[in-house]
């Protein structure tokens, strides 16, 4: 980057490659500064008088017009004139421009949540179960004692600030941070790791706190190898995770580390993290944007209600929108602007502070997030809730659950299936049309998709939830197979009188023997169960069908 904002001033190559091997490699202003006060090797001829003023390239750090030598320098030859930077050539209509050059310090682009990033608990917003006074966290750490654990909760909820805020926030210097991600790394790396946290540990007598960042994403094989560092001690194991652990993770690992669950942020705590973004000047929006920036009470109550407890997408959002507004200003698209400062009430222009409208939050999250993964926790639980909720008569609720799956992108099919089930499990005899509706349901999704069959769906849901229910079936077919596996020694065989008989022999051996034909002998009785099993009721179902909503 270095070298092709020299080559940009117009700087040879050779030159500015000598100035930035004098100068470290590391700031384009030490190297042209460089330039300007030595005598370069590789041209003798060349003298300082001939380069260019730091200032004609760094005039957005200055106020000041080009000095009378870079009149000088128009006069001579093109071959020997630097050639001016794009944003010199405009110089004349962005005098008065605002916006700082971006600090060479964070010349690699920093997230807004990583500068934002809390260092110690105290700094940690949410997830009070977890950091009060006498949690398991705080007394670890007041006694330094840190057990392993597992940080199990959804994104941006602050696993990973945890894990670094625990470190952080000891008051002594005994424990050491070492991040890995699954994502990336193998046992390989994780046995690099122990094996330095050894020596460490003999060297100094400080342990190492191994985090591991998606943990679930190991295999059983790569979890199996912390079992061993963990049992002895050699180090501090935290995993962050967002699957469930009972499903992702070997019960080995869980038994020697203690699980806590993170909850996604309510609105005011990311009110709290999104206002804390626009005042701090060392770590906020003044660093993305380079200039002051307003945001309105509206734009944080709109982002907030927005990111379904998620920090990350929070302030992503906020550094969005406020890039935006600051676009907007610099092009001098600034009538909407200049009515929304009539309406704030404050001159925002002359005061070279860009202001962050609810319109430039929209742009930034293009729609609200959902936190929903068609694999994952959410999805299990967003069923469950939808299958418990027309269970339980609730229509409303069955279609608000069946409207967070559909738009979180589920698979319309999928959620046909399972009304499918639900008609046999929970309405069965109760309305048997129940399933050819939701047979038809299935049939309808399949031929005309997203978005044209959530009304059909819908319907369903909704005609399920209303229908009377009836669990006799689903009792009676597990009642049935439980008999079946549990039965001692072996099945029976079928009755003699209830095998068919298709050839002479069969009919000799007695196969059909006795049987009586029920549409000849309405009246007639016979058994049609196992001699063990004479007389046991699997369906228990009332003479007639129940009405009125009543189960049975």
């Amino acid at each position: 980057m270095e070298m092709q904002q020299l080559l940009s001033m117009g700087f040879p190559d050779e030159l500015a490659a000598q100035a930035l091997a004098a100068t470290g490699g590391k700031s384009t202003v030490k190297a042209t500064e460089w330039i300007l006060t030595h005598k370069p090797n590789s041209n003798p001829n060349s003298t300082s008088t001939t380069q260019p003023k730091l200032d004609r390239f760094f005039h957005s750090q200055s106020t000041t017009p080009p000095p009378p030598h870079s009149q000088e320098l128009e006069e001579e030859e093109p071959s020997k004139r630097p050639k001016p930077s794009h944003s010199h050539s405009h110089s004349q209509q962005k005098q008065n421009w605002p916006f700082k050059t971006a600090d060479k310090r964070h010349a690699i682009h920093e997230p807004l949540y990583e500068r934002l990033r809390p260092r110690t608990l105290d700094e940690v917003v949410g997830q009070e179960h977890l950091l009060a006074t006498n949690s398991l966290l705080r007394s670890a750490i007041q006694r330094n004692r840190l057990p392993s654990i597992l940080l199990w909760g959804p994104p941006g909820t602050g696993k990973t600030t945890i894990a670094k805020a625990i470190v952080n926030s000891t008051a002594s210097t005994c424990y050491r941070f070492v991040s890995l991600s699954a994502v990336t790394s193998g046992v390989k790396d994780v046995r690099d790791a122990v094996d330095e946290a050894r020596k460490l540990r003999l060297r100094s007598n400080q342990t190492t706190v191994l985090f591991v960042d998606e943990v679930h994403r190991f295999n059983k094989s790569q979890q199996d190898s912390f079992l061993p560092v963990i049992e002895d001690g050699s180090i501090v194991f935290v995993g962050a995770t967002t699957e469930n652990p009972s499903f992702h993770l070997i019960t080995p690992l869980l038994s020697r580390c203690r699980v806590l669950t993170l909850n996604p942020l309510q609105p005011h705590h990311l009110a709290l993290l999104l206002n804390r973004a626009v005042t701090d000047a060392d770590k906020g929006l003044v660093q993305s944007v380079g200039v002051q920036v307003h945001v309105s009470e509206d734009v944080v109550h709109f982002i907030s209600n927005k990111c379904d407890g998620d920090a990350r997408v929070a302030l992503n959002a906020l550094d969005i929108a406020a890039v935006t507004a600051a676009a907007r200003l610099q092009h001098g698209k600034q009538k909407e602007q200049e009515e929304e400062e009539e309406e704030q009430g404050m001159d925002l222009l002359h005061t070279n502070v860009t202001l962050v409208t609810v319109d430039d939050a929209k742009e930034a999250l293009q729609c609200k997030h959902l936190a929903y993964d068609k694999a994952g926790e959410e999805h299990y639980n967003l069923i469950s809730a939808l299958h418990k909720s027309m269970r339980g008569s609730d229509a409303d609720a069955a279609i608000y659950w069946l409207a967070r799956m559909l738009e979180g992108g589920e698979e319309p099919l999928y959620i046909a299936r399972r009304l499918i089930r639900f008609a046999s499990e929970d309405v069965g005899l109760a309305d048997p049309s129940a399933l050819t509706q939701a047979v038809s349901c299935y049939q309808a999704c399949h031929f005309l998709g997203m978005p044209e069959c959530n009304v059909i769906l819908a319907q369903s849901v909704a005609y399920l939830a209303l229908a009377p229910k009836s669990v006799a079936v689903y009792r009676a077919i597990g009642a049935a197979q439980e008999a079946v596996r549990e039965s001692a020694g072996h099945n029976q065989g079928v009755p003699l009188h209830l095998r068919n008989a298709p050839t002479k022999l069969m009919k000799e051996i007695g196969y059909g023997k006795g049987y009586i034909y029920p549409p000849d002998n309405p009246t007639a009785t016979q058994t049609y169960l196992p001699p063990s099993l004479q007389g046991h009721k699997f369906l228990h179902w009332p003479d007639r069908i129940p009405s009125d909503g009543q189960e049975y």
